[in-house]
Formats: structure tokens, C-alpha cells, sequence
């Protein structure tokens, strides 16, 4: 749930969201409803959310939906679900040196990235080891991979003309590009939307946020025990008089899970045993300055656990964290305190 509204005046504020506090009676008040608009994509929905009134309704149609078809093309090329994606054709290559494409060659350049400040948790090579875990392949090459250790290093880009690159492995090296290509594609997407000051961009959950002075994003965090419960709820400000950028991402065991041989699986693989993830984390959300370092983080606190997860939260400076365990606890990073909402 997102929404925005000017930032209150000091004294009492009226309604939980999408509620102006301008100095008027709480009764006065007027909810600010942002524009949006979504469509399917990525394999769930994309929403873009503009800070638009009425007599700009018909630009922020425009853009947005300007948006949403660059968005379409850059996820069809990214996908692992079409046989002819630029994905799936370089997994396909058998040579151990394959040219590919910029909008490709950027993405997995971001995914180095995210494996580096990381610590190594988020490893973008590790597609046979997720088809394994839904029961699309045999689990013995995937074990296979994770008894060698991570392979997340083993790859490199040799760049080329225009964006372009070589890439660089072992033939049987895959990628799986699925939660990093969201956060990637967000925050390219709130790029595209320069001239919005206040604007959200959702990609399935991985959200790219900018903020004008004097406005304030609400996020609410879900709690996957109770729907339509919050564990908390985010208030994401611009609060040095300058625009200011975030990204919110949430990550977790508790969707995307199968039963293979009699065994409960999920999405989440550890890249050091190549297998899903043994955590007590059931979920993460982390607040940071871009969809794609929130995305790439989120995962990586619930495959690390909650100890060591919130000890690689604190090295990475995220802006704020909240963890769910299985035993119940709502944990958070300190700095989060100063972005919930009463």
C-alpha cells in the first residue's frame, strides 16, 4: 500500500493515509490521491504513482504510459520464460565467450554490483540451483555447484561498443536474473520520470521512490501471517529541502514455494550450498537509495539469518530494515525508527 500527502504541520494529524494536515482542521483536511496506473509485467504487476491534480491527468497518462511500454520491452529481453529473450539466448550459448546486448550487459553489470555489497548472498548465477528448487531439474547438478562453492565470481564483461559487451564464463554457467532485473528496471523506469518530483515506480513489489520537498510517501509493510496487516508502516520524506531518492524492497520464504520429492522448497538460494536457504528470517524489507541495492539486500538478510542479516544491514549503511523471524519477532535496525509512522 503507497500513498502521498503533504507533510503535516506540527500538531494532530488526520486519517492514516492520503491525508493533507496543511494547517486546516483535521476535518478539512483533503486526501491526496496520487495518480497511477498498471499493468502485468515481470510476472506480476507493474504501478507507476504520480504526484498529479486533476489538470495534469492527461500528462501523467501519457507518461506513464510511456513508461510502462519501455518497461515491457526491457522485460522481454530480460526474461528467463521466452526461449528468445537476450537472457535465455545466452543461456542457451554453449561457447564460453557470447556478445549480448546493452540493455543485458547493464543489468548483469548491475548484478555484480549487488553480489558485491552483498558479501557474495546475492549470486545471479545460480539458475540451475533455482529449477532444481521448483522441480525443473535434476537437484544433483545443482548440489553439485553449491559443494564447489559460489560461482558468482566466475564470469566477466568485456565491454563493447555502444553498451554492448562480451560475456565471459564456463559454458554450463546460467543466470537467473529474476528479483535483481525488478530492482534494476525500477529504478531505470523512475529515471524515464524526471519530470515528476514525487513518483513511485512498483515493479512487482521492488519499489524506486522520489520525493519532493514538502511531500511524503507512505509505505506499509505487510505482514505475511494476517492479510492485509502491516508489520509497520514507512515515511519516506525529502527532509533537507532537496528531492530525495529511495527504494524499498521485500524479500521472504514465504511465497514462491514448492513441494519437490516430498520436501517444502522456496525461491531463496543459498549461494554457498546452492540449495534454498535454511534462515529464520521468514521476511525482510530493507530502505536504502535504490530499488536494486534494497532488492539485492533483502534477500541477502533472509538468507543470512537474522543475526548475520542485520550485521550485513549495518556494514552496508542501509537507511532502515525490518525483519520477520519464524519465531514471531519484529526486528529493525535503530535508523528505522526515525521513518515509522505513528
Amino acid at each position: 500500500m503507497i500513498t502521498e500527502r503533504d507533510l503535516p504541520s506540527p500538531g494532530p494529524r488526520s486519517g492514516r493515509f492520503g491525508r493533507a494536515t496543511d494547517g486546516r482542521s483535521a476535518a478539512a483536511g483533503e486526501p491526496i490521491v496520487p495518480f497511477s496506473s498498471a499493468a502485468k509485467s515481470m510476472g506480476g504487476q507493474l504501478t507507476i504513482h504520480l504526484d498529479a491534480d486533476a489538470a495534469r491527468s492527461a500528462e501523467a497518462s501519457r507518461s506513464t504510459a510511456q513508461v510502462i511500454e519501455r518497461v515491457q520491452r526491457w522485460a522481454a529481453r530480460l526474461t528467463r520464460h521466452s526461449e528468445v529473450s537476450d537472457l535465455s539466448i545466452l543461456n542457451a550459448d554453449s561457447r564460453d565467450e557470447v556478445p549480448v546486448r546493452p540493455t543485458l550487459a547493464a543489468l548483469l553489470r548491475a548484478g555484480r554490483t549487488t553480489t558485491e555489497s552483498t558479501e557474495g548472498l546475492t549470486d545471479i548465477t545460480l539458475l540451475d540451483a533455482r529449477l532444481a528448487a521448483e522441480g525443473l531439474a535434476a537437484e544433483g547438478s545443482a548440489g553439485e555447484i553449491g559443494g564447489r562453492g559460489s560461482r558468482a565470481y566466475d564470469w566477466s564483461l568485456v565491454p563493447g561498443r555502444r553498451g554492448s559487451a562480451v560475456v565471459r564464463r564456463p559454458p554450463e554457467l546460467r543466470f537467473d536474473l529474476d528479483g535483481v532485473g525488478k530492482g534494476w528496471i525500477a529504478d531505470r523506469a523512475l529515471r524515464l520520470l524526471a519530470d515528476w518530483p514525487s513518483a513511485v515506480v512498483d515493479a512487482d513489489g521492488d519499489l524506486a521512490i522520489r520525493c519532493a520537498p514538502g511531500k511524503t510517501w507512505e509505505v506499509a509493510v505487510d505482514d505475511p501471517r494476517t492479510p492485509e496487516a502491516s508489520l509497520a508502516v514507512l515515511r519516506l520524506t525529502a527532509p533537507d529541502g532537496w528531492p530525495a531518492r529511495w527504494g524499498v524492497a521485500t524479500s521472504g520464504v514465504s511465497i514462491h514455494r514448492w513441494i519437490v520429492d516430498g520436501r517444502p522448497r522456496h525461491h531463496l538460494i543459498d549461494p554457498r550450498t546452492g540449495r534454498p536457504a535454511v534462515t529464520d528470517v521468514v521476511q525482510a524489507t530493507v530502505i536504502a537509495g535504490s530499488a536494486l541495492r534494497a532488492e539485492a539486500l533483502a534477500k541477502a538478510a533472509v538468507i543470512a539469518g537474522s543475526f548475520e542479516g542485520l550485521a550485513l544491514l549495518g556494514r552496508a549503511r542501509v537507511k532502515g530494515a525490518v525483519l520477520l523471524t519464524d519465531r514471531g519477532e519484529v526486528m529493525a535496525l535503530p535508523q528505522t525508527l526515525a521513518l515509522l509512522g505513528n
